[in-house]
């Protein structure tokens, strides 16, 4: 069973900066798949970027240039650093792990979801 903490949400003006964190515990698939997804209050839940066991990364075309998605190996943490913030940015953010059979921004792919971190920005 792996649980997903995310951190790093709040709230910033337009064109502002948040860092995000997820801290996986318990047992990873060894070529894991990690992610972050957002869901807007009365909206789909959508993609924002993901990154393979070996570092390849992945954005949606609405994020690219402005948010970059990474993790540390060594410690199992998923980060996702966004810059240039917009007020269509704001909605909970959540952290997904796969078990890196398939990898990318199809939501489906994921086996373990955390309980999401609110990002709120305000224009």
């Amino acid at each position: 069973q792996v649980q997903l903490v995310e951190s790093g949400g709040g709230s910033v003006q337009a064109g502002g900066s948040l860092r995000l964190s997820c801290s996986p515990s318990g047992y990873l698939y060894k070529r894991a798949c990690m992610a972050w997804f957002r869901q807007a209050p009365g909206k789909e839940r959508e993609a924002v970027a993901a990154i393979t066991s070996d570092g390849s990364t992945g954005y949606a075309d609405s994020v690219k240039g402005r948010f970059t998605i990474s993790k540390d190996n060594a410690k199992n943490t998923l980060s996702l650093q966004m810059n240039n913030l917009k007020a269509e940015d704001t909605a909970m953010y959540y952290c997904a792990v796969g078990d890196g059979s398939r990898c990318g921004l199809d939501g489906d792919w994921y086996n373990y979801w955390g309980q999401g971190t609110q990002v709120t920005v305000s224009s």
